[in-house]
């Protein structure tokens, strides 16, 4: 039973926004206080008490509206590499080894940025080396963006539920 109480669980606002993920143990105090209703469960999993059996939240959806700050992600080199799925944003490989390149280069101005830290695979970041994508005729496949809370459930904390994939827009 415990492992079922450590499932995660897509908490949404009262407007249906995701809102943040958290264990399923989590889940059913809010269910139980009337903070929040059942919106989806796994399918045929139950917490049982000696009295009842109540389904296992994989969703749910918070009665009053939360006015609830931003995660904030840290920009890492390690959040730019899951940020862009681990893929060259020069030639879209996915394979091989991974590095971070600063779009604008730091010796002519480039900083450290959500907006100008990349994934290259080393061979694009070899041919482009210090110089800007004009220099060395590149160009980006997607413009590199900050994450935002959506993002943040999709890619850094995933998605372990299909049934979250409506809420998430990744249908």
């Amino acid at each position: 039973m415990s492992n079922f109480l450590n499932h995660n669980v897509l908490v949404l606002n009262q407007n249906y926004e995701p809102l943040s993920v958290c264990s399923a143990r989590r889940a059913i105090v809010l269910l139980f206080l009337g903070k929040a209703e059942l919106i989806e469960t796994y399918d045929g999993a139950k917490i049982r008490s000696v009295l009842q059996s109540f389904p296992l939240p994989s969703v749910v959806r918070l009665d009053r509206f939360i006015k609830a700050p931003r995660k904030r992600i840290l920009l890492t080199r390690k959040n730019v590499l899951i940020r862009d799925s681990h893929t060259c944003c020069y030639c879209g490989s996915n394979k091989g080894s991974m590095t971070v390149d600063h779009i604008i280069p730091k010796n002519i101005g480039g900083g450290d940025s959500w907006e100008n830290l990349a994934c290259a695979c080393d061979k694009c970041n070899n041919k482009k080396g210090g110089r800007t994508l004009v220099q060395a005729g590149m160009k980006l496949l997607r413009k590199p963006t900050r994450p935002n809370h959506i993002t943040y459930i999709q890619r850094f904390v995933g998605v372990t539920d299909s049934r979250w994939k409506p809420y998430l827009f990744m249908e």
